[in-house]
């Protein structure tokens, strides 16, 4: 008997995704992005993306169903968004979500967006082991989790105040850099010199290992990157860009990848997966692999197309939810823009 057709719908954020998962494989992954209408505000505007989902949805849906080549009866059940993210948008999806379930009589799956950034490597590298590390980095979120047979999350440790990809943001604009300012701040860190300028790293210091091994801090790095650019700019002097971006890529990095590598090894965990939209930056990347062949440790991260934020990923969680018989979501319940991570279900 085939496994059972999950529809996977994502609009916690600025894009509207659409996925179709039959157990561990990937029928269709369709999405649309309001990105470009931000980019004048420098950030996500809440209402403007909550209409782009509303015009959106529906012929993200129909491309998806197309290019998997079924129809809304051959689904058997339907996840979605439930948070975290931003309560207009993450409206609009379970919106949709429920209508769609009600009309089908399928039951219906309200999930963690944060925990689909990892499980959607389900669908390129195959089923996770008993236990892996998860690395969630992105806009909003720089978290470690600790993934048991996939659908049972513990929180080992978060952001204290930036998250990874925001940090980038805030220092590409910094730079004059447009928004968002991840992809601009990678080109650049490949023309220059990571080790130009000595940046911090947060919560590295011997202090901070007793209390805060598994958590992240960015805010004084962030800070840092701006008095460097400003006492250069008092002196007179240029402010070499592609150095600057590559040397605060580089703390960052140093920062994520250590502190994964040391909690897997703390747990005995022999597989690390890196998920989320800044997750697709290359120096992070890089390090991850030479750090893990080091420590002997298996690193899993998905194609770009997978690392920000779309459909897939939520079928994929929906698919493993699924299968494993957890038992389905009220129709009634509502979104939660600070869902915790240990919640992988509503």
């Amino acid at each position: 008997m085939p496994a059972p057709l999950v529809l996977g719908l994502e609009s916690s954020c600025d894009e509207t995704g659409v996925g179709l998962v039959r157990g561990h494989e990937l029928l269709a992954d369709e999405v649309a992005s309001s990105v470009d209408e931000h980019a004048r505000f420098g950030g996500i505007i809440p209402e403007i993306a909550s209409r782009a989902h509303l015009e959106a949805m529906v012929p993200t849906l129909t491309r998806a169903l197309d290019a998997a080549g079924v129809g809304l009866a051959d689904v058997d059940a339907v996840a979605v968004t439930a948070g975290p993210g931003l309560v207009g948008p993450l409206t609009v999806g379970t919106a949709a979500a429920k209508a769609l379930a009600l009309a089908l009589g399928k039951p219906l799956y309200g999930v963690n967006h944060v925990v689909g950034h990892a499980v959607v490597d389900e669908l390129v590298h195959g089923p996770f082991g008993e236990q892996v590390m998860a690395l969630v980095v992105s806009g909003g979120h720089s978290s470690l989790l600790l993934l048991e047979d996939t659908v049972h999350v513990t929180e080992l440790g978060s952001t204290l105040d930036d998250a990874a990809g925001e940090a980038f943001d805030k220092v590409g604009r910094l730079l004059g850099l447009p928004y968002p300012g991840g992809p601009h701040i990678d080109r650049l860190a490949r023309e220059g010199d990571p080790t130009a300028i000595r940046f911090p790293r947060g919560l590295n210091a011997a202090k901070d290992q007793a209390t805060h091994a598994t958590d992240f801090s960015f805010s004084g790095l962030k800070t840092a990157v701006a008095r460097w650019v400003e006492a250069r700019q008092d002196a007179g002097e240029p402010v070499p860009l592609p150095d600057v971006a590559a040397s605060f890529s580089a703390a960052v990095a140093d920062v994520l990848t250590a502190k994964s590598i040391a909690a897997a090894k703390a747990h005995g965990v022999s597989t690390l997966v890196i998920g989320g939209g800044f997750s697709a930056n290359s120096q992070l990347r890089e390090l991850a692999a030479v750090r893990c062949e080091q420590a002997g440790i298996e690193l899993r991260i998905p194609p770009i197309r997978y690392c920000t934020d779309n459909g897939a990923m939520i079928a994929a969680l929906g698919s493993a939810v699924v299968t494993r018989g957890l038992p389905a979501s009220p129709a009634d319940f509502g979104v939660d823009s600070t869902m915790p991570l240990t919640q992988v279900l509503v």
